[in-house]
């Protein structure tokens, strides 16, 4: 099983976005973290994503505007890939 769930939601419009993003965290394994790719910073998804017990880190994207990375918030194994992921991208 990957830990990396892809969801590419930049050639959707409004509210696709959010609900594909909101029901694919939904569906995240132990250990799993989603990793979502958006034209635009998605401001609306993350007080969703916090009321449903969810973290996040966006960081700008190479393809498309915005990465954000989001697992749950009681997913220690998840967080801790997202955060090697963040540490990496610091490096450069």
């Amino acid at each position: 099983m990957s830990r990396e769930v892809l969801l590419d939601v930049s050639d959707l419009e409004p509210p696709e976005p959010l609900v594909q993003t909101l029901d694919a965290a939904e569906q995240l394994q132990p250990g799993q973290y989603l990793r979502m790719l958006h034209r635009r910073e998605p401001y609306p998804l993350y007080s969703n994503l916090e009321a449903s017990h969810f973290r996040y880190y966006t960081r700008p994207g190479t393809s498309t505007a915005v990465e954000v990375f989001i697992w749950s918030e009681n997913d220690a194994e998840a967080a801790s890939a997202v955060q090697a992921i963040i540490d990496a991208s610091h490096d450069h």
